[in-house]
């Protein structure tokens, strides 16, 4: 059989995933022969909002390799795809797209707003599920999930269940990132902080009884001084001896304050006199509480004050700012300003100001005890690292979680959106509790037995259920996928999300099923161009994985994300280097198609007898296999592809192949040669096929080797140093 004198991925492509798919294959309860060792991965779960880019195409590519290799290697290899809601990420892609038609969501019930959005990511699902299939994927597509499917819905709720009677989770009123544009408040995460030129105010408070004497305090916020409480001085600080324990006048309101002294000011920044606005930022949040502070919440919901901040009122943020700066220079109180860089929390999707708001929300409790475990959420997920027990690659990152598990502060869950997984909350007015409810809808309160009892309509954050994803998707999955198949050997993900979402899925499987939920961790970089920039649609410079893979092949594709890209890293890519992949696509279609139309009389039964020279070529061949073999199981990716690329090329093509083509020519031991030819043909075949699936399935199929293939399907031909 010959290969046609050109290869053509776009041709050929679609055949071959269909040929797979038609085996059974990618489903590990179809492989063929006795396999005792299960190997699994559990995919990312894209967002089902948009389709894939190029960091997707990455985690395809690394993923299949793992999935490949260990398939070839004759163990229960089980890659199981699914997508994710994305909660608020997919809600602000959904309102976009309204705000582009001339709609609102502000038009639509809750119910037909939940209903639009449903409909729009189950379009985009069978979207990214085609693309992954363009890139190879060799997923078990029977096992699909989606992070509502109410299956694993009942998994969530059966953990948020268990945290509530285990005493984890809580309602409490706390001050909570809140993004005043979108109308919910964030986890510390999800902030993104960036330094902006401000203004310092240093603003004169006048003693009460005392009106030749003031305290001047330094503050970037003018416009909550109707939100204050206290002023704060350090008790070392002997400036301020004098004033302790006295009354200070608030200027915009006039209102009467105390002047306390805490351990908790420091005495270099402004001028050392601190107003505290325990509603209004979280170090005086927690100063108030040290000192039973009131708390004047003078900012609303809406992003608004309201009326306590008294001609403040209605304004917005930057309104009020503007208004009360009026204010108090007509008062005559502000001392001085100073230009100042400070870092400030900004919504992490439309760059709005975040703002300290106090609010109720559901909260993990990492630090407590867990009943009948002896160790709190944060211990649990720190030891399983510490003991290497999971290991993370690259190891440097160790470093970095550690730093963020030993810091770790309590987990807000609650968001306040309108898509994703509503929280079972229950809230009594008569006692003011609440309560979590799994199932039915309560009838009473179970602290004082009221009927008057309303459900909240917060949602869970989204990592809180994608948190879950390595034993949710299996104990929703096939009757004895669980035990089969978790812990799962490997989860393979960017960096970037060590904290959002590995940490977190650390920390719910370790509760949740008293086990690891992963053996290794491992973290590829940001895809950046030629000049190490980051990637986007706005600089021009991203890369469509599949325009590209159209262009130029998968195969092509995939090598040049993984090769010369180390774990951890980022990841440079470019058109030439994908290019020059397709280059060695080429190379390898016309090294086989010269092999097959050199082997029609050579019918092999056995290895025939060689010479030592011909004995020294399949040595290196075996080393080679070796060399790969430790590569992959040591995660260098990159390594392994860079070494069979580099023998297939400049060992077989450039040595190997010319020696051969002169004995088969001058027929001098042309068997010999034909051997070799076909060996090394066939193993560098099923070397490859991890990194450059479609190529290398395509050659099989037109192998007329069936001894020495011993396997119809390269998918699940063993792997030559197995």
């Amino acid at each position: 059989m010959e290969l046609d004198k050109i290869y053509q991925p776009g041709k050929l492509e679609k055949q071959i995933y269909r040929l797979w798919e038609k085996t059974g294959y990618f489903n590990p309860d179809n492989l063929p022969g006795k396999r005792q060792d299960s190997f699994s991965i559990i995919m990312p779960p894209p967002n089902a909002n948009d389709p894939l880019h190029i960091g997707h195409a990455v985690f395809v590519a690394l993923q299949d390799i793992m999935t490949r290799y260990h398939r070839m290697k004759g163990d229960r290899a089980l890659w199981l795809p699914g997508t994710d809601h994305a909660g608020f990420e997919t809600q602000v892609v959904f309102e976009r797209k309204l705000n582009k038609e001339g709609k609102s969501s502000l038009d639509m019930s809750a119910k037909d707003f939940y209903k639009a959005v449903w409909n729009y990511t189950q379009k985009n699902r069978k979207v990214v599920k085609q693309q992954l299939k363009l890139l190879g994927a060799s997923c078990d597509w029977s096992r699909e999930k989606f992070t509502l499917d109410k299956n694993i819905q009942k998994v969530v709720y059966q953990t948020l269940d268990q945290l509530w009677r285990d005493g984890l989770l809580y309602r409490g009123k706390r001050l909570v990132n809140y993004c005043p544009y979108h109308h919910t408040a964030f986890s510390n995460l999800e902030v993104k902080y960036k330094q902006d030129k401000g203004t310092l105010y240093y603003i004169r408070y006048q003693i009460k009884g005392e009106p030749k004497k003031n305290i001047i305090i330094a503050t970037t916020r003018p416009e909550t001084i109707p939100g204050d409480t206290a002023i704060a001085v350090n008790p070392k600080d002997k400036r301020y001896k004098e004033f302790r324990k006295k009354i200070a006048i608030e200027p915009i309101l006039g209102r009467e304050i105390p002047i306390i002294t805490d351990k908790a000011v420091d005495i270099n920044f402004g001028t050392g006199a601190l107003k505290i606005t325990p509603a209004h930022d979280p170090v005086d949040f927690e100063i108030g509480k040290k000192h039973h502070l009131d708390i004047r919440a003078t900012l609303d919901l809406s992003g608004k004050f309201n009326k306590l901040a008294g001609p403040l009122a209605g304004l917005t943020v930057p309104e009020a700012r503007k208004k009360a700066i009026e204010i108090l220079s007509q008062k005559g109180v502000i001392v001085k300003t100073e230009d100042y860089l400070h870092e400030v929390g900004h919504c992490y999707k439309c760059g709005t100001v975040l703002e300290p708001m106090l609010m109720d929300q559901w909260f993990i409790d990492m630090k407590k005890e867990i009943p009948g475990r002896g160790k709190s959420l944060q211990e649990l997920a720190i030891e399983a690292v510490q003991s290497g027990e999971i290991k993370i690659v690259p190891s440097y990152f160790k470093k970095v979680y550690f730093h963020w598990m030993k810091n770790i502060k309590d987990w807000n869950i609650s968001r306040q959106i309108r898509w994703g997984m509503p929280i079972p909350a229950y809230h009594c007015s008569d006692c003011g509790k609440s309560f979590i409810k799994i199932g039915s809808r309560p009838h009473y309160c179970p602290y004082c037995g009221s009927k008057n009892i309303h459900q909240d309509s917060d949602v869970l954050d989204t990592w809180f259920s994608s948190g879950q994803w390595p034993f949710a998707t299996l104990m929703a999955g096939e009757q004895n996928d669980f035990s089969t198949f978790y812990p799962t050997n490997v989860m393979e993900t960017g960096w970037d999300i060590l904290f959002f979402w590995v940490a977190r899925m650390i920390i719910l499987g370790l509760y949740r099923t008293g086990k690891i939920p992963f053996q290794v961790v491992y973290l590829h970089g940001l895809v950046r161009d030629k000049d190490r920039k980051k990637m986007s649609k706005s600089k021009g410079n991203a890369v469509n994985p599949l325009a590209v893979a159209e262009t130029y092949g998968t195969d092509a594709l995939r090598m040049a994300l993984i090769v010369g890209n180390s774990a951890g890293n980022d990841i440079i890519i470019s058109e030439d280097k994908i290019r020059g992949y397709r280059n060695f696509a080429n190379k390898v279609w016309n090294v086989s198609r010269f092999v097959l139309m050199n082997l029609d009389d050579f019918h092999y039964s056995r290895k025939p007898r060689l010479s030592k020279t011909d004995e020294k070529i399949i040595r290196d061949l075996v080393k080679t296999e070796m060399k790969i073999t430790k590569y992959l199981d040591n995660f260098q990716f990159s390594l392994a592809g860079e070494e069979i690329y580099q023998y297939f090329w400049h060992n077989f093509a450039d040595k190997t192949l010319e020696k051969m083509k002169v004995r088969i020519r001058n027929n001098d031991h042309k068997k010999q040669a034909q051997y070799i030819l076909a060996k090394i043909l066939v193993d560098s075949l099923k070397l490859l096929h991890p990194f450059m699936p479609f190529i290398t399935e395509t050659i099989w199929q037109k192998l007329p080797l069936p001894k020495m293939k011993n396997s119809e399907f390269l998918i699940i031909a063993k792997w030559p140093a197995a």
